[in-house]
């Protein structure tokens, strides 16, 4: 790698952010208001993903129960993917494919909203979690990429960043994180001053 090289790297991960952000600020918005309301009628966020969807989903709740950058009340939210015992349970016991989904129809409740992250679309564990929360009425966000693949048409707001490659479609779903954050933190700070 160059000098050169980074800079395209960079140049083209800004570019994929602008246009995204450009077509897709509105469903960003629609999902930040769909969180900050079911986190005002006290409810939960769910989150969950695999591998760097799982560090996102990881991010994002730990930034709703300390703070993003204001100073808030905590806020619930469980990242489905830290508990190991259940994990590698669920898994062993039954199939690796129920791992979010039995922590889902454990831990949710009507209301709730949960943020299923997968950069193909198509991973069956994220999947399964989606179906589980249809069942109990909470609502979902999905963050995929590429063309959206199967999670696109289960959830009810789908962030889709329309790019093959892994790495630049996590830099925009790290940006989402980030913003859905910024939005929750500013509803709740402006209540309570």
């Amino acid at each position: 790698m160059d000098i050169l090289e980074i800079k395209n790297i960079v140049s083209e991960s800004l570019e994929l952010k602008r246009s995204f952000f450009d077509e897709t600020a509105p469903r960003v918005l629609e999902a930040g208001q769909m969180l900050v309301e079911a986190l005002q009628a006290g409810h939960k966020a769910l989150a969950f993903g695999n591998g760097g969807s799982a560090a996102d989903a990881q991010h994002f709740s730990s930034e709703l129960i300390n703070r993003f950058v204001a100073d808030r009340q905590g806020l619930p939210a469980i990242a489905l993917t830290t508990d190991t015992s259940t994990l590698t349970s669920v898994a062993n016991d039954s199939d690796y494919r129920y791992v979010f989904s039995r922590q889902v129809e454990a831990l949710g409740n009507a209301g709730d909203v949960a943020l299923a992250i997968s950069t193909s679309g198509h991973s069956n564990n994220v999947l399964e979690a989606v179906k589980a929360c249809d069942q109990l009425d909470m609502r979902t966000i999905g963050l995929t990429g590429r063309d959206g693949g199967k999670l696109k048409s289960l959830v009810d707001i789908c962030l889709n960043v329309e790019h093959s490659e892994t790495s630049r479609i996590q830099e925009v779903h790290a940006m989402i994180v980030h913003l859905l954050c910024q939005m929750v933190d500013e509803s709740f700070s402006r209540e309570g001053s």
